[in-house]
């Protein structure tokens, strides 16, 4: 959410803001209902004015006639207070809905385009694998292997589900002891988090105005699954006040993550790409305002750390105005190479959401010098999307008789140092 001042004295930049994120809205008419707000609760407290004085002059009246006549005139600033305080109300609710669809500013350095096809490519890293032979789909090599049983998941679950079965269960188990060792070292708290949250808290983490119909919502118990582990770690201290000192709080959560991939068909339908339900590694940060662009730096270099530590190739981007989404005031996105396909897949990605959530939410620090109260800045980054991670490992490592090596770094979580196809005894 936008401080409404700021848009009082900044209208033409956020017009601008939200043309560049391809978000319709009409600025004006959220300013013709600040003001008609302004003025009604003016009117309301011109109202409440007149009846403490009324009030006080009735307590120091003694003639009953003259007493009267003060009484009826409050009665009528009460019906008029009464009238006035419904019509307070639905502007109040029209003028809330209204500011809670203004998505956040990007910020400075944020190229502008429309969609993901005028995202930037600041650099790739890492040298793509070369193979004596044509890369196998992973799907295929999974299933080779007894890996991945998607037909018995599908009759469990339907389609978008799949079992992960024997070396590469402990597979997904090492990738998340990877990221808790290392990121852990970094100042993060490990978490385990729940997977459901209450509606006003997935509103404040501004993932309902747009962008809704991907989240599972259970009616009868009027709950949220997450979509990410972060949609339920930034809402941890809602109506909380932080001291200056105890910046920034860095949370690394595990949960499974519940997506509804509405829209998307075809062959990522089945298997661990576009999945209705996987598990994730999250960081999440509450930062001081003035340090957010470097904590998402920061964010962004123990991401790469991941990639490097597997020795996966990938590619980072500076994702447009246009894909950024309502929260994000400016993201990064690694994609992974897939040999098979021939071409880079987002397997992560960071956002600083500056203090739109924050605001939201209502989640303060206290400045050690002035003593006020602002609202801090809230970053969130992809550790491991591990589904992703698990098609990236076994594209860039398959080999030509159709078996999987493990990254050196998972090894030592690991009893084995392959995955290969088991002797038919």
């Amino acid at each position: 959410m936008l401080d409404i001042k700021f848009i009082r004295n900044n209208s033409s930049l956020v017009k601008k803001a939200c043309q560049n994120k391809g978000v319709k809205i009409d600025i004006d008419w959220l300013l013709e209902l600040d003001e008609k707000r302004r003025k009604t609760l003016k009117v309301l407290e011109d109202l409440k004015s007149k009846k403490n004085k009324a009030s006080k002059e009735i307590a120091r009246t003694k003639d009953k006639t003259k007493k009267q006549g003060i009484i009826s005139q409050m009665r009528e600033i009460d019906k008029k207070s009464d009238i006035l305080e419904e019509d307070f109300k639905k502007i109040e609710k029209e003028f809330n809905d209204f500011l809670f669809r203004i998505p956040n500013l990007p910020l400075e350095g944020v190229p502008v385009g429309k969609d993901e096809s005028q995202n930037v490519v600041l650099k790739e890293v890492g040298k793509r694998p070369e193979f004596d032979f044509k890369p196998i789909d992973y799907l295929e090599i999974a299933q080779n292997l007894d890996l991945i049983d998607v037909k018995r998941a599908a009759k469990v679950s339907g389609t978008r589900f799949g079992f992960l079965k024997k070396e590469l269960a402990l597979l997904e188990i090492a990738l998340i002891n990877l990221a808790f060792d290392n990121l852990i070292k970094e100042g993060f708290i490990p978490l385990i988090t729940p997977v459901m949250l209450k509606p006003e808290m997935m509103k404040g983490m501004g993932y309902l105005e747009r962008g809704g119909d991907d989240i599972y919502f259970i009616e009868r118990d009027n709950l949220y699954l997450t979509g990410t582990t972060e949609q339920v770690i930034g809402p941890m201290h809602s109506d909380e006040i932080f001291e200056e000192k105890d910046l920034p709080r860095r949370y690394l959560g595990f949960s499974s993550w519940f997506r509804r991939e509405a829209g998307s068909y075809g062959k990522e339908s089945w298997g661990l790409f576009r999945v209705h339900q996987f598990d994730g590694v999250e960081m999440f940060s509450f930062s001081h305002p003035q340090k957010s662009v470097a904590e998402h730096q920061f964010f962004l270099s123990q991401e790469e750390k991941m990639m490097q530590l597997l020795k996966i190739p990938y590619r980072v981007l500076n994702i447009c105005t246009g894909d950024l989404g309502d929260p994000a005031a400016a993201k990064y996105d690694i994609e992974t190479w897939m040999p098979s396909q021939g071409c880079y897949r987002e397997t992560h990605s960071t956002s600083n959401c500056t203090d739109f959530q924050a605001r939201r939410l209502n989640i303060r620090y206290r400045d050690k010098k002035t003593k006020n109260l602002e609202f801090v800045h809230t970053l969130n980054g992809t550790a491991f999307a591990i589904g992703r991670m698990l098609i990236a490992i076994i594209e860039n490592y398959q080999q030509k008789d159709g078996s999987i090596k493990m990254p050196e770094v998972l090894r030592k979580y690991l009893n084995f140092k392959e995955i290969k196809r088991k002797k038919a005894r």
